[in-house]
């Protein structure tokens, strides 16, 4: 790819920011806010990954048609059905499916109506065009699991909801407080999971930039196999 090196440079730039943004992110859990510039420090990482997909979507022009002027603006093809996205590739890239089909093949593969994580990363984009920084929403899970020695039986709270006469492990569950009567039968254990979910998709932070990184990285790899 004739971008290769900027394109290696911003996922270098995105694994080192995002080295960062683990250990600020807890300090976040702790205070229940996300603080300005940690939501900076997450948007500039998902700038430079769509910067790196719409490199690639030059280079992928320049090696279908060599020397001549891309159109404007060109971006990476992301559509939600087969139809659109062959609408798009015949636009900007018109011959690509009939002399490079490989690329065709691939870039047709990792559509939205076959991995939702790229419209997932393309809503993400596209909302903070509309905003200055990346928002999300604190969210509480309760896990509750009562054991004894013969085992253990474990749910979610908000989730699982219990009416009367409902019993776990022999101890009746109180539908008033969803957990069971105390008892010296069974051990029952609260854990509390914390975690920040970007408003716009839904996901969860932390794992939904690493998969981002990650994607993002097979889309070169594979593609710079081709071009």
């Amino acid at each position: 790819m004739n971008r290769s090196q900027s394109i290696e440079a911003l996922l270098r730039k995105a694994r080192e920011s995002f080295g960062h943004l683990r250990q600020a992110y807890e300090t976040s859990l702790h205070f229940k806010v996300v603080s300005n510039d940690l939501k900076v420090d997450i948007k500039n990482i998902f700038e430079n990954l769509r910067s790196c997909l719409d490199y690639m979507a030059h280079d992928i022009f320049e090696y279908t048609y060599p020397g001549k002027n891309p159109p404007k603006p060109l971006y990476f093809p992301i559509r939600q059905s087969l139809p659109d996205f062959d609408a798009v590739i015949n636009k900007d890239f018109s011959s690509l499916k009939a002399s490079h089909r490989p690329v065709y093949d691939f870039l047709e593969s990792i559509q939205p109506y076959h991995n939702p994580w790229l419209s997932q990363f393309n809503d993400l984009n596209n909302n903070n065009k509309h905003q200055d920084l990346v928002e999300q929403a604190r969210t509480e899970t309760q896990e509750v699991k009562v054991s004894s020695p013969s085992g253990s039986i474990s749910w979610h709270r908000p989730g699982v909801t219990f009416g009367n006469g409902v019993s776990v492990m022999g101890v009746p569950i109180d539908p008033r407080t969803q957990m069971p009567v105390p008892n010296d039968m069974v051990r029952t254990e609260v854990t509390i999971w914390i975690d920040f979910k970007f408003k716009a998709n839904g996901q969860s932070v932390l794992p939904f930039i690493e998969k981002s990184i990650e994607s993002v990285e097979h889309i070169y790899t594979e593609l710079d196999k081709y071009i």
